[in-house]
């Protein structure tokens, strides 16, 4: 009785163990998958301020919750099964399919850049019967505003779920279908929580600055001016690294795409036009490779990952310049970022200057010895 009890209870050490490996397993693989779809998640984390302009401050966080299951929605419900079910049946067709996303993501930050250097940013068209009395949002149009991020957020969010579900089918071919899922949906929840967390702290980042200029005490009060005058500039950063985010993670999903339909194992393997979409992605990699072995050591790979993401980076400004260029020539255009759903000028900027400037007046009298109720929005 005695032996089948200790082999009972060895039976559930080795099931424990296994168990814990595959949680370990999940973890690496969605980390690594995560990290793949870095660039992206940058753009998102970028685009979703823009969407709160106008909004008073109790309904930021509200509405930002809106967004943010929306995007779950997205990622579990409708993304996550048909990504599984291409990663298990069709997956010489994903190279395919990023070449698309990554075309898109170029294409966004072309726009971005042409947006900045045209000075054509924007224009808000907002009607004033959308705005209540006291020029905030009115409960329609911030239903339609929510609406319009998750549809936003759909593209982006395809895009991040496939390039962690091909990380996942490249690192582990003979993973299950459901091992594939399980990694993916923790993706899905991982950058879900991880984009609109951080957007939550950007947007109520000035209300804190706010609070603290409020209070009696000389220190809160410099702690607090220093986050609202931050503030302008924090949303400026996020906006230049969300656009050459785009460019790089764009320019090098085409570049290895195109590589990998050309390459060993692709669709076009051993024909003309795969050795020509095969050949760009193989000379970056010659130049990084020359580099770093030119160089040598932790230098060497440092600066060899420069030269890639460089290379990479023109290459999506190339590519997102002709796409803009053809959409531009069919009078079509404007980013994710940009139109009707842009309520201020500059994108992610214009929230810099829409979200913040519905408290302007509340912000400059955040003075020592002021209060967080001289903001128009409280």
């Amino acid at each position: 009785m005695a032996g089948g009890l200790f082999a009972l209870l060895d039976d559930v050490a080795a099931l424990a163990r296994i168990a814990a490996a595959s949680v370990d397993d999940v973890g690496a693989a969605a980390g690594r998958a995560s990290m793949k779809a870095a660039g992206v998640v940058v753009d998102d984390t970028a685009v979703t301020p823009q969407y709160l302009h106008g909004s008073p401050a109790a309904r930021e966080l509200p509405i930002i919750k809106k967004i943010a299951i929306g995007s779950l929605r997205n990622k579990l419900l409708f993304i996550l099964p048909a990504a599984v079910l291409l990663g298990q049946f069709l997956p010489q067709l994903l190279p395919v399919i990023l070449i698309f996303g990554g075309g898109f993501l170029a294409y966004e930050g072309a726009h971005k850049v042409w947006e900045k250097v045209s000075g054509h940013e924007p224009v808000v068209e907002e009607a004033e019967e959308e705005l209540t009395s006291t020029g905030e949002l009115s409960p329609e149009h911030e239903a339609k505003t929510v609406a319009g991020a998750i549809r936003t957020d759909f593209i982006l969010s395809a895009e991040i779920m496939v390039i962690a579900l091909k990380e996942v089918v490249t690192s582990d071919p003979d993973a299950t279908i459901w091992m594939r899922a399980i990694v993916l949906a923790a993706v899905a929840v991982l950058i879900t929580v991880l984009v609109y967390g951080v957007v939550a702290l950007i947007v109520k980042m000035d209300d804190v600055g706010l609070h603290l200029a409020g209070k009696p005490s000389k220190g809160a009060q410099r702690v607090g001016l220093a986050l609202v005058s931050a503030m302008p500039r924090l949303l400026t950063a996020i906006s230049l690294i969300g656009t050459l985010a785009m460019l790089w993670v764009g320019g090098h999903i085409l570049l290895v795409s195109l590589y990998e339909i050309g390459g060993p194992d692709g669709l076009l393997e051993g024909t003309a036009l795969g050795d020509v979409l095969y050949a760009p992605y193989d000379l970056v990699h010659h130049w990084e490779d020359a580099v770093h072995e030119a160089v040598g050591g932790t230098f060497g790979a440092l600066l060899g990952w420069v030269v890639n993401t460089v290379l990479s980076g023109v290459v999506g400004l190339v590519v997102g310049g002709l796409v803009l260029a053809v959409l531009h020539a069919f009078g079509i255009g404007g980013g994710h970022g940009s139109g009707h759903d842009s309520h201020d000028e500059g994108g992610v900027e214009g929230h810099g200057s829409g979200h913040g400037s519905g408290r302007d007046s509340g912000h400059d009298e955040a003075t020592p010895g002021g209060t967080a109720e001289d903001s128009p929005n409280r």
